[in-house]
C-alpha cells in the first residue's frame, strides 16, 4: 500500500451524504489519501439496510464507504448541529446530498466552512429549476434523462440498466472530477501567491446522466428526432446450452464476416440488410432469423468462432464468472477485503490507483474519538 498515490493526504473531508453518489465520491477521496469523516444519523446511512447485511453493515454500504471514519450525530438536536458546525469549520471539502434547502436548515452551508472550502451538493435535479425539490433515484433519472429509451433490449423493450446503479456511479465520478478540478485550481492559486477561493459545486444525477449520453443527445438534437439504431444486429444471443453471448461490430465489412461465421451468407446477400440503416429498418425481419440460427449450437461454440475470426464477441458472464476468469485472476482485478461483521469480500481494483483494501466503518465507530479531537 506504500506505493499507492495519495495526493490528498492531509485533506480533511466532511461527508454528510448518504446512498451511493456522494459516498462514492468521498470514498474515492479517501482512496487518494484524504481523511474522510462520514456523519450519519442515529439510524445510519440508509444504504446500511440494503443488499446482503449483518447487523448495521451491508455490502452496499461497504462498497461506497471504505476508508472513512463514522460519526453519529442527531442533527435534529442543538448538540448535534453544534458538533456538525465544529466539523464543518475544519473541513477542506464538504459533501451533502440532502434535497435543496434541507442542508441550509441544518446549518450545512458553505459559509460554515473555511474561507477556501470546496462545498459540494449532490441532488437529483440540481439546486435550481422546477424539479429542484423533487426526490429522485437512479432508475427514475435513467427514465427522465432518456437513458432507458436508448437501452432498447433485443426484445424491443426499453430497459433500465438493472442492478448496476450507473447514474449514481457516474454522478459520484462526476463529483470527484469536480472536486479535483476545484482543488487543482486552489493549488494553482497558492503557487501563484494568491488566496484560494471558496468553491461551491452543484452536481446532479440528471446532469450526470445527460453527460453520459453526450453523443446521443447531440445527435438527436441535431436531427430533431431520435436517430435509428446504428449497429443492428449487434447484441446478445442465446445458444442451445441456454447461455448468452454478446457480439458486436463497428464497420460494414464486418457484417459480411459476421454472416460467414454464423453460416448465413444468404443474409449478407440480401439487399434488405446490406447497410446499417437498412438493417435497422428491417430489424424485425432480421433478428428472429439470427436468434433461430444461434439457438442451434452452444453459446460457447459461437463465442470461440467469432473470437477466432477476430470479431468482437464474448460470453455474457455473471460477476462470479468474471471473478473466476483466468485473465481477471492473472491481473488480480479483484482483491480481498476483510470487512468486520461481513467477512472477506472481493472488490475490484480502483482503475489506475493500485490495490486498496481498507474496510468501511461500523455505525458510529469513531464518534467518541472524533468529537474528542474537536474538543467536544
Amino acid at each position: 500500500m506504500a506505493d499507492r498515490p495519495e495526493p490528498y493526504r492531509g485533506l480533511f473531508v466532511l461527508d454528510a451524504s448518504q446512498g451511493i453518489a456522494g459516498p462514492y465520491c468521498a470514498s474515492l477521496l479517501a482512496a487518494c489519501g484524504a481523511t474522510v469523516v462520514k456523519v450519519e444519523p442515529p439510524a445510519g446511512d440508509w444504504s446500511r439496510g440494503l443488499s446482503t447485511r449483518e447487523g448495521t453493515q451491508s455490502v452496499m454500504h461497504v462498497a461506497f464507504n471504505r476508508g472513512k471514519r463514522s460519526v453519529v450525530l442527531d442533527l435534529q438536536t442543538e448538540a448535534g448541529r453544534a458538533a456538525m458546525a465544529r466539523l464543518a469549520a475544519r473541513a477542506d471539502v464538504m459533501l451533502e446530498a440532502f434535497r435543496p434547502g434541507v442542508a441550509k436548515r441544518l446549518g450545512l452551508v458553505p459559509e460554515a466552512g473555511k474561507d477556501d472550502v470546496v462545498f459540494l451538493s449532490i441532488s437529483g435535479f440540481g439546486q435550481q429549476g422546477p424539479n429542484a425539490e423533487r426526490p429522485a433515484t437512479d432508475g427514475v433519472v435513467q427514465a427522465y434523462s432518456g437513458l432507458v429509451s436508448l437501452n432498447l433490449g433485443m426484445d424491443g423493450i426499453p430497459h433500465r440498466t438493472g442492478q448496476v446503479m450507473v447514474v449514481d456511479m457516474t454522478t459520484g465520478l462526476s463529483a470527484m472530477i469536480a472536486v479535483q478540478a476545484a482543488l487543482a485550481e486552489q493549488a494553482r492559486d497558492r503557487a501563484a501567491g494568491a488566496a484560494p477561493r471558496r468553491r461551491v459545486l452543484d452536481v446532479s444525477l440528471m446532469q450526470s446522466a445527460a453527460a453520459l449520453m453526450a453523443f446521443n443527445v447531440a445527435e438527436a438534437g441535431l436531427l430533431g428526432r431520435v436517430p435509428p439504431l446504428s449497429n443492428v444486429p449487434a447484441g446478445t444471443y442465446q445458444g442451445s446450452d441456454g447461455r448468452w453471448f454478446m457480439v458486436a461490430f463497428l464497420r460494414e465489412a464486418e457484417w459480411v464476416q459476421f454472416c460467414g461465421v454464423a453460416g448465413r451468407p444468404d443474409l449478407a446477400a440480401d439487399p434488405r440488410f446490406d447497410s446499417f440503416p437498412k438493417r435497422a429498418e428491417h430489424r424485425e425481419a432480421l433478428l428472429p432469423v439470427l436468434r433461430e440460427t444461434f439457438a442451434r449450437e452452444p453459446a460457447t461454440a459461437w463465442t470461440e468462432r467469432f473470437k477466432a475470426a477476430r470479431m468482437l464477441c464474448d460470453m455474457v458472464n455473471s460477476p462470479l464468472d468474471w471473478l473466476a476468469d483466468p485473465h481477471a485472476e492473472a491481473v488480480e482485478a479483484a482483491i480481498p477485503l476483510a470487512q468486520p461483521g461481513l467477512g472477506t469480500l472481493p472488490f475490484p481494483r480502483l482503475p489506475g490507483l493500485g490495490p486498496w483494501s481498507v474496510p468501511a466503518p461500523a455505525l458510529g465507530e469513531h464518534t467518541e474519538a472524533v468529537l474528542q479531537e474537536m474538543g467536544l
